[in-house]
């Protein structure tokens, strides 16, 4: 491939993610699972070695946590011993051996009926792009086991059992579309090092709350977290710096359409920006909406664009617009 050279890619050319629900293989039915120890991953190593230095216990009972579906990554349960981690991967460890987990062959035949799907916007020898639906996390949270890395997990396992998908960003829960993970840990890295230099463009369309009265802008300000995990627009430079571009492509008396790039990839950045300026997104129970035409959150990630670390290709990615966000305003 030539430096430089461009690849698009949109939703309806490629296939789709068909795994079973992470709720089916929950070490616990019918409630939370209970985890006797958490551990984040801060460099690259193999499952196994991992769990040796951080239990404190023999390698035959490393085996048997593994081999009871003990031992979740990023809500996925993993038994390979040699399943390769990469920085910020959360490891659980279950209670309980986990008797509904299922081998890479029951995993296949599940494949077959799974509804609903992801579908695969991207995907090369190097990384692979899912359309994430709303409602969906990016990964497991302390609440929620069902994420997109465990779909994306087990698709690739169904070609290639050591295969793993290695997240390159997040994108909120209440948020659809691009979604990029790495196949290698290798690209992972290179990827995450050089994230703000590599990532050329991250577009997103959002519908808005009002009319702007002006309808191409660019949003720069500081935020910081409270005690309740919410972010807010602060004076303060210690805050993270975030800087968001918006243009009105469509607009009513009550709402406006925008098409929005940003600069930098705080916490919920678009959403408390706007929202700091009286613009609320539509649905948007974190941050002070007071209308919800569309049942969902106005926001959606429609274009991912990057230059590929080793061949200097750059690659686009698209997600078409949820077609509910240009209903409202025919």
């Amino acid at each position: 491939m030539k430096n430089g050279r461009k690849k698009e890619f949109s939703r309806e050319r490629h296939g789709q993610v068909r795994v079973e629900s992470n709720r089916e293989k929950s070490g616990k039915r019918g409630g939370e699972p209970t985890y006797t120890a958490i551990y984040k991953v801060n460099r690259s190593d193999e499952l196994m070695e991992f769990l040796l230095k951080k239990c404190n216990t023999s390698r035959n009972n490393v085996k048997t946590l593994l081999t009871n579906g003990q031992v979740t990554v990023n809500g996925s349960v993993v038994s390979q011993y040699n399943f390769a981690l990469a920085k910020d991967d959360e490891i659980k460890i279950l209670k309980t051996p986990n008797k509904t987990s299922r081998t890479p062959v029951e995993r296949r035949t599940a494949v077959k009926t799974f509804r609903p799907t992801l579908k695969i916007l991207y995907e090369d020898d190097d990384f692979i792009a899912v359309d994430k639906p709303v409602g969906l996390l990016s990964v497991e949270s302390d609440k929620e086991r069902e994420c997109a890395f465990s779909y994306v997990l087990d698709y690739l396992q169904t070609k290639n059992k050591t295969a793993r998908p290695f997240i390159l960003h997040r994108i909120d829960k209440e948020t659809s579309g691009v979604l990029l993970f790495a196949k290698n840990i290798k690209l992972h890295s290179m990827m995450k090092m050089r994230w703000a230099e590599l990532v050329k463009l991250r577009e997103y369309y959002a519908v808005a709350e009002g009319k702007f009265e002006k309808k191409t802008g660019t949003i720069t300000s500081y935020l910081k977290e409270n005690k309740n995990n919410l972010m807010y627009v602060t004076l303060d430079p210690s805050g993270q710096k975030a800087i968001t571009n918006y243009k009105v492509i469509k607009e009513s008396d009550e709402f406006s359409l925008l098409c929005v790039s940003i600069e930098t990839g705080r916490k919920n950045q678009i959403r408390v920006q706007l929202g700091s300026m009286g613009h609320s997104i539509v649905g948007d129970e974190k941050y002070g909406f007071t209308k919800n035409p569309l049942e969902r959150l106005g926001l959606h990630a429609s274009k991912l664009e990057f230059e590929h670390p080793v061949s200097g290709e750059v690659i686009s990615i698209h997600s078409t617009m949820p077609p509910v966000f240009r209903k409202i305003f025919n």
